[in-house]
């Protein structure tokens, strides 16, 4: 009788995987650009970065409006940052706004759910890496109420806050085609943010 040698099973990486893999170079280059910032050397490094932190969430208000984006993540409108980085500027009387206002840079530039999605991966990565980012801010005199709001950790802790965001990530069910949007959208982010950072570094 006759062995059939059943085909070869491929292991399809989950998205999340996809999106640290193909952007893994750009997220080095912004952490690098963000340090040069030199944002914990004191209060007016620490306000450079609000800057950077205020225009990137600005931007990213979109991906937690987004009706689509509601459905795939469940807890989506309670991660928003946006609201925290606005306070943690009054505190230290940055104009963030205006600045934002008088100059204006384009992102995201596609309003697809799957174009978001790759910047909604970035904003909720940071909020994983911003851990050390918080002890740093501590140093400063900085905390969950004053000047680093944006930075502390969710009341259910960084790791279980990203655990779910990217099992509830893994889950969607995408093409190829919303796969790479997905990917040039986090590509985008990332490069937003290492833009905005190395044009307010001294």
């Amino acid at each position: 009788m006759e062995t059939v040698t059943p085909p070869e099973q491929t292991t399809v990486q989950p998205l999340s995987k996809r999106l640290k893999h193909a952007t893994r170079e750009q997220h080095e280059r912004v952490d690098h650009a963000i340090m040069t910032l030199r944002p914990f050397d004191d209060l007016e490094g620490y306000a450079r970065f609000l800057r950077v932190q205020y225009g990137f969430q600005q931007r990213c208000l979109p991906c937690y409006r987004h009706p689509q984006l509601a459905d795939w993540i469940a807890d989506l409108g309670p991660r928003c940052r946006y609201a925290a980085v606005v306070r943690d500027c009054q505190d230290f009387n940055v104009d963030a706004e205006r600045q934002a206002k008088a100059k204006p840079l384009a992102a995201p530039t596609s309003e697809a759910a799957s174009y978001l999605l790759g910047w909604l991966y970035v904003n909720e990565g940071s909020n994983l890496g911003a851990a050390f980012l918080f002890k740093r801010a501590a140093a400063l005199g900085l905390t969950a109420n004053y000047g680093a709001r944006h930075l502390a950790p969710s009341d259910d802790g960084r790791g279980l806050h990203w655990r779910n965001f990217t099992q509830q990530l893994d889950a969607i069910a995408l093409s190829e085609a919303d796969i790479a949007q997905a990917i040039a959208g986090a590509k985008e982010a990332f490069a937003y943010v290492e833009t905005q950072a190395r044009s307010l570094a001294r």
